[in-house]
């Protein structure tokens, strides 16, 4: 049996404290878990998406999901530049995640979205407390995940725009029925 080695190294970037980096690796790998959550998440809907609407949000999916991809890249980098392994492994995420898996396995569009649109009301939320933790700690981290979270709101946004009725209410074609929210 192969060890996986995840332990820190014993530098940082100039600037930041050994233990501060540690810290800030720390937040960064619970955005990671959630990122590689989603882009799970969002194929999984892709695949199983179907309906009135279903060729517009198939390929609205698969342009999220390349670019959530680009964000864990971003944030695994990040960690590996702080000095910190970062944990991309399936068991870890199970293991670490706070949130349950998505519930919605074969289903039309506006049900997908509307448990999508939970989705990402945890992960953004989560995000703007780590933007919040890593501002104190590191303006850099902290830039990464801002510019990562406007690109989370505007996808919630394109969802959401499927979801909203004529008087600019969102229809939750009943998104709670079991799907929670991913942090």
């Amino acid at each position: 049996m192969v060890s996986k080695n995840t332990s820190a190294a014993k530098f940082t970037v100039p600037g930041l404290s050994l233990k501060d980096g540690r810290q800030v690796g720390a937040i960064l790998q619970d955005r990671l878990h959630a990122l590689n959550d989603l882009q799970l998440t969002l194929k999984h809907a892709h695949w199983n998406v179907v309906g009135r609407d279903f060729i517009g949000v198939h390929k609205m999916l698969d342009a999220h999901i390349q670019d959530v991809r680009l964000m864990i890249d971003a944030t695994a980098e990040r960690m590996a530049a702080l000095g910190v392994s970062p944990n991309g492994l399936a068991g870890a995420l199970v293991k670490d995640r706070a949130w349950d898996d998505y519930a919605v396995g074969r289903a039309g569009t506006a049900e997908h979205l509307a448990a999508l649109d939970l989705v990402y009301d945890g992960l953004i939320s989560s995000h703007r407390e780590a933007i919040t933790a890593t501002g104190e700690l590191d303006p850099v981290t902290e830039d990464m995940l801002i510019g990562h979270s406007a690109i989370l709101e505007q996808f919630q946004w394109f969802m959401r725009a499927h979801l909203e009725n004529s008087a600019g209410q969102l229809e939750d074609h009943g998104a709670a029925t079991g799907t929670a929210k991913a942090k």
